[in-house]
């Protein structure tokens, strides 16, 4: 019975996020004057998805650790929508100056995403106190990995990594490729992923105490799969590997034929 929770949260996690991140790149490389419909649509599912996270805090069990998580990953998806689209980025929508280096190169690629920066910090701050002491705390750690992971992930592009994919960007926001820098890892690259094993160790652990309940069992599954989601993503920018094949069906032609190359 645990081994078979297990493994539906684990899938149920790969799957809502493979599908999640192909439709918002999906839309994203929609004709802009789509862009109204789908943040409208967006920000539909991101009030709803509050409403689950609140409603779903005091429910420790199975169903209320799969509705939390569920919910937090829309959040999440509206403000990944919201940035890739170009409605809440930052001031600074150049290319960074050849001549930029160090801190002023920081300052300027900080510049270009900070509204997004403070909106998700917020939110997560929201979350947390919003779910403070409460049974379920399954969104608010849902929400605060994928924080970590994307803030570690935005770090590392920035100080250098062999390997990204530009695809990723959309058009209006290809500007944003010249801060990151494709070279060898920085030291903080091992120090990222050392970090995402020990919090995998440290889900694992928690779920395998002494007669674990559904709701530990469900939880610490969902989580676990997502963080090492985030490992797993890291590992590609080291890796000569292509991750925009698993999204195909949702990137542009242009993007498909890189993806296969």
């Amino acid at each position: 019975m645990t081994f078979a929770a297990v493994g539906s949260a684990v899938l149920y996690t790969v799957f809502l996020w493979w599908f999640s991140t192909g439709a918002i790149l999906w839309l994203d490389r929609r004709p802009r004057k789509t862009y109204r419909w789908s943040l409208i649509t967006g920000s539909i599912i991101a009030v709803a998805a509050i409403y689950g996270l609140v409603s779903s805090m005091a429910d420790a069990s199975p169903k209320g650790a799969i509705l939390a998580f569920s919910c937090a990953l829309g959040l999440w998806g509206w403000h990944e929508l919201s940035f890739l689209t170009g409605f809440i980025s930052g001031p600074r929508r150049a290319p960074c100056p050849p001549d930029a280096t160090s801190w002023r190169r920081f300052a300027l690629a900080t510049s270009t995403m900070i509204y997004h920066e403070i909106a998700v910090a917020l939110t997560a701050a929201a979350i947390v106190a919003i779910t403070w002491n409460q049974p379920n705390q399954v969104g608010c750690w849902t929400f605060c990995v994928l924080f970590a992971a994307r803030l570690s992930a935005k770090l590392n592009l920035f100080l250098g990594v062999p390997n990204f994919n530009a695809e990723f960007f959309p058009d209006h926001l290809r500007h944003l490729t010249s801060y990151l820098r494709k070279g060898p890892m920085s030291p903080l690259f091992p120090l990222s992923i050392l970090s995402g094993a020990a919090l995998v160790w440290a889900e694992v652990a928690h779920s395998l105490k002494p007669a674990p309940s559904a709701f530990d069992v469900t939880g610490f599954a969902l989580v676990f799969a997502l963080t090492a989601l985030a490992i797993i993503e890291h590992a590609f920018m080291v890796l000569p590997l292509h991750d925009a094949a698993l999204w195909r069906w949702a990137l542009p032609t242009s993007a498909k034929t890189s993806a296969r190359n």
